[in-house]
Order: structure tokens, then C-alpha cells, then sequence
């Protein structure tokens, strides 16, 4: 019998919930020290991941909760980007 798939759950850093990693965007703080919104899910630094909702992402700003999880200033290009991938997926 073949197991089921194990399914990877993350926690949004602004809710503290748990999601399958699908559900969830990922920012990254790469190596060089660049912020980016992770299409992948597979790139390389401290990623941190958020639930794709306006309010979560409108809240994570407000509060600077991605600065102080990857330790570098996160400019407003990042939190736009992120608006318009949730904006292309509806």
C-alpha cells in the first residue's frame, strides 16, 4: 500500500496559522540581502510566508511584521507585488 502524501505546512507570520504551503505566499530575504515575493517557493534565505488575503498583507505593512521576521527593511514594492498576484488569482 502506498502512504499518502505528506503535505507541508507553514504558518502565516501575521495570523499564526497553519496552512499547506500551496496556500501561502512566501517573501524571501536572499543571501545578498534583496528582499522578493518566492514564486517558487524554492528560493534561498529566510522566507517567511503569509495567507493570501488583502487584510493579512494590508496588516503585515502597517505592523513592519516582514522587516523584523527577515531582519532587513522590506520596501513597499514587495507588499504591491504581492497585491497583484492576489488580484490576478481571483
Amino acid at each position: 500500500m502506498k502512504k499518502p502524501k505528506k503535505i507541508s505546512m507553514r504558518k502565516c507570520v501575521v495570523t499564526n496559522e497553519r496552512f499547506p504551503k500551496k496556500e501561502l505566499l512566501r517573501v524571501v530575504r536572499t543571501p545578498e540581502g534583496n528582499v522578493i515575493y518566492d514564486k517558487t517557493g524554492k528560493a534561498n534565505g529566510r522566507g517567511v510566508y503569509l495567507s493570501k488575503t488583502k487584510t493579512v498583507i494590508k496588516k503585515a505593512k502597517e505592523k513592519n511584521i516582514l522587516s523584523r521576521h527577515l531582519n532587513i527593511e522590506v520596501k513597499d514594492e514587495i507588499f504591491n507585488e504581492l497585491f497583484k498576484v492576489l488580484e490576478n488569482e481571483n
